[in-house]
């Protein structure tokens, strides 16, 4: 799977998630500023790319997990 191909699934499930313009939704796209994400959403969001992308992802990493771009690159360094 290529980064853009990440990319496009990921914008794809925060569209349905949080009810946004998917052509809205850039690489810069910050979770809590610009798609008003609370902790609870976020960690929704991070099981959910848990179980798109067969990818662990500690609490630890979670919270460096800023914007869209932070979740495309992780899920590229660590997919199975």
């Amino acid at each position: 799977m290529t980064e853009e191909e990440i990319f496009t699934k990921i914008r794809d499930m925060l569209a349905d998630n949080f009810e946004v313009d998917k052509d809205k939704i850039t690489k810069d796209t910050n979770f809590t500023s610009d798609l008003d994400a609370d902790s609870i959403d976020l960690v929704e969001f991070i099981l959910q790319l848990e179980d798109e992308f067969g990818a662990e992802i500690s609490d630890e990493d979670a919270e460096k997990i800023k914007t869209v771009g932070d979740a495309v690159n992780y899920i590229v360094a660590h997919k199975k």
